[in-house]
Order: structure tokens, then C-alpha cells, then sequence
């Protein structure tokens, strides 16, 4: 959703057409979504305008560059909002795009994620596995997190899954947990997860808050995602994937927001009017994985079936590994499956291998050799024939379609 108010905007710095605009980015490069937004403006640069830019390696909330006071420059683009960030834009009138989303703040132009849209797009995954229960685990000093559990409540609320004060919550304080070390929280997290009803659904604001809730879990022996199911936001891959089991993550439109935050301030720096001046951008979906996979199933042989196939399916696991362990008769286990999932027990195991293959060949360069002994399959040959099958394209053009998909969002 987009908001337009017209607001008093800093004053354009006057450039000369010889010269490039110098552009002050105070963007985090430590996390996933602060680089996706960086390689946002870095294309609307190299598509439109070129600037001469001044780039800090910074953490997220690691204040105003000590050398701020003596940079001159014609624009800025920040997620850094302290009082001596504003009090800078305010004195030197600098045309500024605010993409920080901690405080309400409304004096400057901005891009954000549209976190009512992140919410309900949580509620709406959580609630479509069958769940009847549901929890969000969340920092109460932050904005964006609250307005994240906003639009969770309103979903399920309005699916009628859930009413708004039957949703558990777990919230704290970022810069109290930052300054004193996440020890004393997690215990508090491992209590809060122990006294939950299962099965549950769990909405992390973000994908650390989501690593924490896994930890949690791991600790609690609590089985995810059959009894808890968790999903975090930014789909910082290489976090999702060392999270045990790796976590399913909101997708945000970060390249998206940073070119669109470059576009706003090269208007401001013109002396033009941007026709909006607050822009909310939708998230592009999720990327699941194993955290969760689940279904809401009362048969609990399938479901200790259902449990192995996700946890050991890219390992080369047959029907036959099953009924060893989950001592039914074969015909049975067929029946029960297509019953409760519509497919049979091989049809599923060719669904996670399947599953994880379009996860590593969107977001990895390995090659297809290596792929398909990741998920199972001893040959590449008889990888691509059952993937061709599946998907309806070659693992190759998968790969091209995939990230020509990614490039145009």
C-alpha cells in the first residue's frame, strides 16, 4: 500500500550537469536485506544516474559516522534515524530518503516494506497448514515489529483462525538484549516455547528472531515443524539454512526498495516533487523450507512417516527405510497417505527432493552433479529426467527462468 501526503521536503542541492551528485548511504552491509537494498541503488546508478557515493561497512543501529559534521555531499539515503542524524539532516537541508523503520518517523521522505502486507502475508501461510494455534515472537521497541504482529492479528482475525488476544506472544527489547547478551532471553524463549499448545504456528519478526525460536526448540525438545512451526522474515539465506531445521522466510522486495529510494532522492535532488512521498512495498512471497513444511495430521504413523521423508528424504530414502521404522503394513501406508496428503509416501519423497533441488538451483551456483547428490539421487542423468518430470523444465532453464524472475522484481 502507498500513502501520499505532502509534507515540506529538504531543500535540492543545485548540481551542475558536468558534475556527479555525491550521495551519502547509510545502509547496513552486514545483514542480507541492508546489501539487497544496496544492490538496489547500485542499479538505478547504473541504469540512470551516476553518482559519486561515500559507503560506510556498518552494522545495523551503528549511529552517525563520526565524520558526518564534515561531509558535504547533495543526498543521503539512510536507515540511521538518531537524534544526531536528524538534527544533521535538519541543519544542512540535505535531501534525504529515510528507510528506517524503528520509530514512527514522518518529516522525511521514505521506502519501507509494507509490514501490515509482511503480517498478513505470515498469517495467511501459517493458517493455510491446517494450524489452529498461533504465537509471534517480536522486539517491543521496534516499530516494524509491531506493525508486523498488526497485520498477523488482522489476518487471522478476519480468516476467523484465531481472535486477536488469543495469539501468544513473546517480545522484548532489542538494545537490552543486544547490550547484555542473548543468555538470559533464550532461557525466557525455551520456557515460553515449552508452555505453548501444540501444534502451533509461529510468526518471528525476523529471521534472528527465528533462529532463536529453532534454538529454543532444540533445547525444549520440541519437534519442528510437526509440533511447532516457525517462519522468520528477510530470507537471509545463508542464516535460513544453518538453522536446524532450516527455516522458511517472508521474502522482502529489498532491491525493489533501494531502487526505488534512489529514484525519490534523484527527483529531490533535481528539484522535483516525487508524486509520493512515502512508498510501501510489498513483500515477494516465501521461501519454504523445512521449518514449515507441515500439516495438521492426528494419524501418528504418518506423521512419524511424514517426519522422516522431510528430515531424510535428500538423503536416499526409500518406502522401504519407512516401514521399518513406522511398522505398518505397505498397503496401509499408501492408503493413509492419500488420504491425508492425496500422494503416496514416494510421490512425497520426490516432492522435498524436488523442493530442495529449486532451492539450490535458484539460489546457489553448484553444479548439477552436485545438486543431485544433495538430494538423493546417485546419478545427474537420472536427476534431471525426474525433475524435467516434475517441474516441466530442464534443472537448467529452471536456473535461467528462476533468476531472470528474481532480476525483473
Amino acid at each position: 500500500m502507498t500513502e501520499t501526503q505532502q509534507i515540506p521536503t529538504p531543500a535540492a542541492t543545485t548540481t551542475t550537469s558536468s558534475s556527479r551528485p555525491k550521495v551519502l548511504l547509510l545502509v547496513e552491509t552486514t545483514m542480507a536485506y541492508g546489501r539487497g537494498v544496496l544492490e538496489g541503488i547500485s542499479r538505478y546508478r547504473i541504469e540512470k544516474q551516476p553518482w559519486s557515493v561515500q559507503l560506510d561497512l556498518r552494522e545495523l543501529m551503528a549511529g552517525p559516522p563520526a565524520w558526518l559534521n564534515s561531509w558535504d555531499g547533495d543526498g543521503i539515503i539512510t536507515r540511521e534515524l538518531s537524534p544526531a542524524m536528524l538534527e544533521f539532516i535538519q541543519d544542512t537541508g540535505v535531501p534525504t530518503i529515510n528507510l528506517g523503520d524503528i520509530q514512527n518517523e514522518t518529516s522525511l521522505p521514505s521506502v519501507m516494506n509494507d509490514h501490515d502486507a509482511i503480517g498478513r502475508l505470515a498469517a495467511t501461510h501459517l493458517a493455510d497448514k491446517g494450524l489452529e494455534h498461533f504465537a509471534f515472537a517480536g522486539f517491543d521497541d521496534h516499530l516494524w515489529s509491531q506493525l508486523r504482529l498488526d497485520g498477523f492479528r488482522a489476518c487471522l482475525t478476519e480468516r476467523k483462525v484465531a481472535s486477536s488476544d488469543s495469539i501468544h506472544l513473546h517480545m522484548s527489547e532489542w538494545a537490552n538484549a543486544s547490550k547484555h547478551g542473548w543468555q538470559d532471553q533464550q532461557e525466557q524463549i525455551v520456557e515460553w516455547v515449552r508452555k505453548l499448545p501444540r501444534p502451533i504456528g509461529i510468526f518471528a519478526c525476523n529471521d534472528f528472531r527465528g533462529q532463536h525460536i529453532l534454538e529454543a526448540c532444540q533445547t525444549a525438545k520440541v519437534s519442528v515443524p510437526d509440533e511447532i512451526a516457525v517462519l522468520g522474515v528477510d530470507n537471509d539465506h545463508v542464516l535460513c539454512d544453518f538453522c536446524d531445521p532450516p527455516l522458511s522466510s517472508i521474502i522482502p522486495a529489498a532491491e525493489r526498495i533501494g531502487y526505488q529510494a534512489a529514484l525519490m532522492l534523484d527527483q529531490l535532488m533535481r528539484g522535483e516533487q516525487p508524486s509520493e512521498l512515502h512508498l510501501r512495498i510489498p513483500p515477494l512471497g516465501i521461501a519454504e523450507r523445512l521449518s514449515t513444511d507441515v500439516l495438521a495430521i492426528d494419524d501418528e504413523d504418518v506423521a512419524a512417516a511424514i517426519q522422516m521423508i522431510r528430515f531424510r528424504a535428500c538423503e536416499g530414502l526409500t518406502v522401504s527405510d519407512i516401514l521399518k521404522e513406522v511398522p505398518i503394513a505397505r498397503s496401509s501406508l499408501e492408503r493413509r497417505f492419500r488420504q491425508y496428503l492425496g500422494r503416496s509416501p514416494q510421490a512425497e519423497i520426490r516432492r522435498v527432493q524436488i523442493k530442495r533441488a529449486c532451492q539450490l538451483l535458484r539460489d546457489t551456483e553448484l553444479s548439477l552433479v552436485k545438486i543431485s547428490r544433495l538430494t538423493g539421487f546417485k546419478h545427474a542423468e537420472y536427476f534431471s529426467v525426474v525433475f524435467k518430470r516434475e517441474v516441466k523444465q530442464t534443472p537448467g532453464r529452471y536456473r535461467e527462468a528462476s533468476r531472470a524472475k528474481a532480476r525483473k522484481l
